[in-house]
């Protein structure tokens, strides 16, 4: 796949982890989870979509999936350093300015983590 078409469906994908992790997040703050692990849960229900979708079919290398072991642990490594990235800024946010805002601005956060993922999706995590 080009770098676009790959760029693209990476985008998909994201939009669909994003959803899944940031609903996890508002409903479990909401019902009164802490933050932290109200954010780690979205970040693991989203990482589980997008590892899989990402690697059948946005970084899939000629029809083949990049689902090795390999590939897992260096996704896993990824999103231990993204997610802490993640916890904290969503932390700080919400004792700065509150649960809405946390809730309003965790996108935002995601948004830009996914922007180093794609690179490191597609330079290191789904390298052969």
């Amino acid at each position: 796949m080009t770098a676009l078409r790959q760029l693209v469906s990476y985008g998909l994908v994201g939009g669909l982890q994003l959803v899944l992790d940031w609903a996890c997040f508002v409903l479990m703050t909401a019902a009164g989870v802490a933050v932290v692990p109200a954010n780690l849960a979205g970040r693991v229900a989203g990482a589980s979509l997008g590892f899989w979708l990402n690697g059948r079919y946005t970084f899939a290398r000629e029809g083949q999936p990049t689902l090795a072991r390999r590939h897992a642990l260096r996704f896993a490594a990824f999103w231990l350093a993204t997610t802490a990235a993640s916890t904290l800024a969503v932390q700080a946010i919400d004792a700065r300015e509150g649960l809405q805002v946390a809730w309003l601005l965790k996108p935002l956060v995601e948004a830009l983590l996914a922007a180093l993922g794609f690179l490191a999706a597609r330079h290191w995590i789904y390298r052969p």
